[in-house]
């Protein structure tokens, strides 16, 4: 079976689960811990960074090279078009959304957590005590500037990171106003590489992520509220509907067939 070393909440695992379930694959999740797990990602695959894909005795790191790797082991269902203009602009655009619309949306979202007290207790569990909620809600802006997954959260950077993920939804919702995906009438790599990537921009209203936390439907204040990115969204989630596999949070899980028994940590993202 393939074994997927992930964190739960990254992007880049998102991806790939995305993608395994696209074809059909089984695998299991191995959620890697700070530290001790990273130390055991490197022994296997000489980086820390997640996700990485074990097929047998190969070990392979970043999602594209997953994907790529995917594509070439398990033709069917394939990922990429076999050539011309379609197969360049797919790659173009996964290439763009890996290293444009992620690193927005990743720090868009740390900035919504920063800037917006309501949208940081929402993420909390149900049964939070309200003096808990309390505290973070009114938790200094400068403490989520220090720590915040190594990112600057200063005002004038969120602004920056909210101004390109607006042009780039509203970009995207005009590609998909008059086709059924990104790259013509077949989803690719391009179209599972940008699902992915917006999931913490507004979460998809169905549990696919293993955490003991209500995600579903919420997102970054001014954006996934916006009117104007609606058919967007639609049309992410109607992708997610036909292709990702729900999470069961009636009991933990580590596959993704609802069997297993691990809880999600944290690890560095790619």
């Amino acid at each position: 079976m393939l074994e997927l070393y992930q964190f739960e909440l990254s992007q880049f695992s998102e991806k790939v689960r995305l993608i395994l379930d696209y074809k059909g694959l089984e695998y299991k999740k191995i959620e890697v811990t700070p530290g001790i797990g990273q130390l055991e990602v490197f022994k296997l695959s000489g980086q820390r960074q997640v996700p990485v894909l074990k097929d047998g005795d190969i070990f392979i790191a970043d999602s594209t090279e997953i994907a790529l790797y995917l594509d070439s082991k398990y033709p069917e269902k394939p990922l990429i078009p076999a050539e011309g203009i379609s197969r360049g602009q797919c790659l173009l655009m996964e290439e763009w959304a890996d290293d444009s619309l992620g690193l927005k949306g990743r720090k868009a979202f740390m900035g919504a957590l920063n800037h917006y007290p309501n949208f940081r207790t929402s993420f909390l569990p149900k049964n939070t005590p309200d003096i808990f909620k309390t505290f973070v809600s009114a938790f200094p802006s400068e403490i989520f500037n220090a720590i915040g997954m190594g990112l600057t959260l200063g005002n004038d950077i969120f602004k920056t990171a909210e101004k390109g993920l607006k042009k780039d939804l509203e970009a995207l919702t005009l590609i998909l106003q008059s086709q059924p995906y990104l790259i013509g009438d077949k989803p690719t790599l391009a179209d599972f590489t940008v699902a992915a990537l917006t999931t913490i921009i507004k979460f998809p209203p169905v549990a696919y992520f293993d955490l003991p936390l209500d995600l579903e439907g919420k997102g970054i204040p001014g954006i996934a509220d916006n009117s104007a990115y609606e058919p967007f969204f639609t049309w992410r989630d109607r992708l997610y509907a036909e292709y990702r596999q729900p999470v069961d949070k009636s009991s933990s899980s580590n596959f993704n067939d609802g069997s297993g028994d691990s809880q999600p940590t944290s690890i560095e993202i790619e």
